[in-house]
C-alpha cells in the first residue's frame, strides 16, 4: 500500500466529493429509486446511509485518504456502493476488468501499490493472483468470505458514519488502467474535477434529468457503462438498473418494459441484439436515447438499429479513459445527414486534427485527433514521460487519427496504430507480443487485429521461429492462455519466414492486416 496521505489541497471542499452527490440527493429525495437489481430496488436515502457505513467500515480495516482500492466485481449494486465509500473518506477508487488473466491483475494491482481488493467468490482466485505482491493489503469478498478475506457485511456494520473528506478538483479520484499501446497497462488518473466536467457536459447534451432511467448492462470497470450510463445519470438524480452481465433478452425486456430512457451499447451487445429472434415483435419506443461507445460502428448496423428503436436518438460518441469518456457525440437532428460521424466534441472540449508537426489541419484532411479541455486525465500513475509525451504541445494526443468536415463534424478515420479493439474491448497488441516473445521457440511475433462477424476483429498472431525450433500454433495460443485474458488471445497464428518491414526496419503492421483480413485455407472466421 502506499502509506501516503495528500496534505490537504488549497481549496478543498466537502461538497466536491463525489460522494457529496448522492447525499445531496438522499437529503431532498430519500425515497426516490436510485438502483434497481432484479426485484431489489435501493433509495437515494439507502444507498447514501449504506455507502457511509461501507465508509466507516474501510476506515477500521485502515484505509484512508489517498489509499488505492481495487475493485473486482462484477456487476452490482456494490460496485456503485464501495464507490461512493471510497470517495467519501478520500481514497482512491480502481476498478479493474474481470476478463483479465491472474497475472496482469496482480500486475495493475502491485503498480497501483492497492492497500485493499474487493471482490466476490466468483472472482476470488483472480484476486489471489495479486496477494502475494500486496504486502500488508486487506482483501473484502462480497458474499461468503474465504479464509484469509474480510466478509463486506462486516464493513456495513453499524458504526458512526465518517465525515465527507474534503476534496479539491485536482485530487485523484480514480485510477483506471488502459491498455494504451504499451507492453503493460498504463494507470489513468482521473481527479474529481475531471468527472465533474464530464458529467456537466453529458448532463447539458442529453438533458439528463431525475426523471431519467439508465441500464448498466455492459461491464461497470469500463468508462462506457460507469461514466456515459451511471455518474452521469445519479448525478442528475435519476434511476439505475443494474444488470450482472450482458444477456440479450433480459435487456430487451428492460428496453421494452421496466422504463428505460437511455442506454450504452457498444457495436458487439448491439449485434446480440439485432440477432435475438424476438426483436421484431418488440415495442422498443420508449427509448431515447442510446449511446453508441467502445469502437466504429460499420453503418448498415447503424441503419437496422434505428429501425428497432424508432424513437431513440443515436448518438454515435468518440470517446477515451483518459477523458472519462463521451467526447464527441452526433447531434440527433443530424442523424441522417451526418450519419457516419462522430458528431461534435461537448460542452468545455475543444477538438482539433494536427499533422506531425503540430499544425492544425484544413476541413476534411486527415491528421492524429488532439483534445484540450477540464475533463481531460491529469496523466498517466508513476509515469512522467508517457504523461509528457501525451500532453506535448499542451494538448492530449489521442492517437487516434480522424477529419473535422467543413461543419466542425469529427470522423474516425484509423484508430491508434496497434490497437485491436474486440467487443469494445481495447487489446494493445504489444501486449500480447510481448508474452509470445517470452516463448523460446519464437524469434519475431507481430498481432493485428482479423475481422470477425461478431466481435468486429480478433487478434491474430504472425510468428517467425528461431532457427532449428519448432511449435505448433496450438501451442503458442495454450502459452497465451495461461498469461492473457481470454480476449487478449489470438484467434489464429500464422507462421511465417520474415516479419514486413519497411526500410528502417519496422514492421508493416499494414501489409500484415490486409494478410489477416484474406482467410487462409482451413482457417475459420
Amino acid at each position: 500500500r502506499t502509506g501516503a496521505r495528500r496534505p490537504r489541497t488549497a481549496g478543498a471542499m466537502s461538497g466536491f466529493n463525489l460522494a457529496g452527490v448522492l447525499a445531496h440527493h438522499a437529503d431532498r429525495f430519500p425515497d426516490r429509486p436510485c438502483l434497481v437489481w432484479g426485484r431489489e430496488t435501493i433509495t437515494y436515502g439507502e444507498l447514501d446511509r449504506r455507502s457511509a457505513r461501507t465508509a466507516a467500515g474501510l476506515q477500521r480495516l485502515g484505509i484512508g485518504q489517498g489509499d488505492v482500492v481495487a475493485v473486482l466485481l462484477y456487476n452490482c449494486p456494490e460496485f456503485i456502493e464501495v464507490m461512493f465509500a471510497i470517495s467519501r473518506i478520500g481514497a482512491v477508487f480502481m476498478p479493474i476488468n474481470w476478463r483479465l488473466a491472474g497475472a496482469e491483475v496482480a500486475y495493475i494491482a502491485s503498480h497501483a501499490s492497492a492497500a485493499l481488493v474487493v471482490s466476490e467468490p466468483e472472482l476470488v482466485p483472480l484476486a489471489e493472483a495479486a496477494r502475494p505482491q500486496l504486502a500488508g493489503a486487506r482483501f473484502v469478498c462480497v458474499g461468503a468470505a474465504p479464509a484469509g478475506w474480510t466478509a463486506f457485511e462486516v464493513l456495513r456494520q453499524d458504526g458512526d458514519a465518517p465525515a465527507m473528506e474534503p476534496v479539491a478538483g485536482d485530487d485523484l479520484h480514480r485510477l483506471m488502467y488502459t491498455s494504451g499501446t504499451t507492453a503493460r497497462p498504463k494507470g489513468v488518473m482521473i481527479t474529481y474535477a475531471n468527472l465533474y466536467w464530464k458529467n456537466i457536459a453529458h448532463v447539458a447534451e442529453f438533458g439528463i434529468t431525475g426523471e431519467d432511467k439508465g441500464l448498466a448492462c455492459g461491464p461497470l470497470y469500463h468508462v462506457g457503462a460507469l461514466d456515459l450510463t451511471s455518474t452521469t445519470v445519479l448525478y442528475a438524480g435519476g434511476t439505475i438498473e443494474i444488470h450482472r452481465k450482458l444477456e440479450a433478452e433480459p435487456v430487451l425486456d428492460a428496453l421494452e418494459g421496466h422504463g428505460i430512457s437511455n442506454v450504452l451499447l457498444a457495436p458487439a451487445m448491439v449485434n446480440q441484439l439485432l440477432a435475438h429472434p424476438s426483436l421484431e415483435h418488440r415495442d422498443l419506443s420508449g427509448v431515447r436515447l442510446i449511446i453508441d461507445g467502445g469502437e466504429k460502428m460499420p453503418l448498415p448496423l447503424i441503419e437496422r438499429l434505428l429501425r428497432a428503436f424508432p424513437n431513440a436518438w443515436f448518438a454515435d460518441a468518440y470517446g477515451l479513459t483518459e477523458t472519462v469518456s463521451g467526447d464527441t457525440f452526433l447531434d440527433k437532428g443530424k442523424m441522417v445527414e451526418k450519419l457516419g460521424s462522430v458528431g461534435k466534441p461537448c460542452l468545455h472540449l475543444e477538438v482539433q486534427v494536427w499533422d506531425d508537426d503540430g499544425r492544425s489541419v484544413p476541413p476534411d484532411a486527415l491528421g492524429e485527433i488532439v483534445l484540450r479541455g477540464p475533463k481531460v486525465f491529469k496523466g498517466y500513475w508513476k509515469d512522467p514521460e508517457a504523461t509528457a509525451a501525451a500532453f506535448r504541445g499542451g494538448w492530449f494526443h489521442t492517437g487516434d487519427i480522424g477529419r473535422l468536415d467543413v461543419d466542425g463534424f469529427l470522423y474516425i478515420a484509423d484508430r491508434k496504430k496497434d490497437m485491436i479493439i474486440s467487443g469494445g474491448e481495447n487489446i494493445a497488441s504489444p501486449e500480447v507480443e510481448r508474452v509470445l516473445y517470452e516463448h523460446s521457440a519464437v524469434l519475431e511475433a507481430a498481432v493485428v487485429g482479423s475481422p470477425d462477424a461478431r466481435w468486429g476483429e480478433v487478434p491474430m498472431a504472425f510468428v517467425v521461429l528461431r532457427p532449428g525450433a519448432r511449435a505448433a500454433a496450438e501451442e503458442l495460443l495454450e502459452f497465451c492462455r495461461a498469461r492473457l485474458a481470454r480476449f487478449k488471445v489470438p484467434r489464429a497464428v500464422r507462421f511465417i519466414e520474415a516479419l514486413p518491414r519497411n526500410p528502417s526496419g519496422k514492421v508493416l503492421k499494414r501489409v500484415l492486416r490486409e494478410q489477416a483480413a484474406a482467410p487462409e485455407e482451413g482457417e475459420s472466421r
